[in-house]
């Protein structure tokens, strides 16, 4: 490969390392292309499935400042999942994958900054989906508002209630204190 186009690879990794919220490296060893195929579009539009080569993404990673760690990888044939937006969807896929194509290994990541190794990407993939985390978070929020609403309530449903019985007793008392006054 000419130096230019050596150059111009390794701006393009580096943009995307640097646009993207994750990137799950994997060996794709083994997969014919019409397997490669149908991973890219489990995949879906968040993650861009590129199959790379190292001494390039090195470069490239190095130049994006991602972890060392990540880097050292970097072995073998490798492929990057690069992910723009949901990296748990992308890791599910990535897994799923995997388990029916075992030929397709994880090897690790770099999410948000940290470097993950293959454990901790399986991990990742077991969370529920950042939707269904949001929904839970969202109800339990509810919860506590009306748990709260009911106490606030409660406090001068209480005092009103406290009022009225004290005014009754006060009403009830008179009547037998103003009666033996009488006779």
């Amino acid at each position: 490969m000419a130096k230019p186009h050596k150059d111009a690879a390794i701006a393009e990794l580096k943009n995307e390392f640097e646009s993207s919220s994750g990137a799950v490296l994997t060996e794709y060893r083994g997969l014919s292309v019409a397997q490669v195929k149908e991973l890219r579009d489990n995949l879906g539009e968040n993650a861009r499935f590129r199959v790379v080569k190292n001494t390039l993404t090195k470069r490239a990673a190095n130049e994006a400042g991602v972890d060392e760690r990540f880097r050292d990888l970097l072995v073998g044939p490798s492929a990057i999942a690069f992910v723009r937006g949901d990296v748990v969807e992308a890791a599910k896929g990535l897994r799923d994958f995997a388990k029916a194509n075992p030929m397709l290994v994880i090897k690790g990541g770099f999410i948000d900054g940290q470097a993950m190794d293959a454990a901790e990407i399986t991990k990742l993939a077991d969370l529920e989906s950042r939707e269904v985390l949001l929904a839970k978070l969202a109800g339990a929020m509810k919860g506590s508002m009306a748990n709260a609403a009911a106490l606030f309530n409660a406090l001068p449903t209480q005092a009103a209630q406290l009022a009225e019985a004290l005014r009754a007793k006060r009403e009830s008392g008179g009547e037998a204190a103003d009666a033996p006054a009488a006779e």
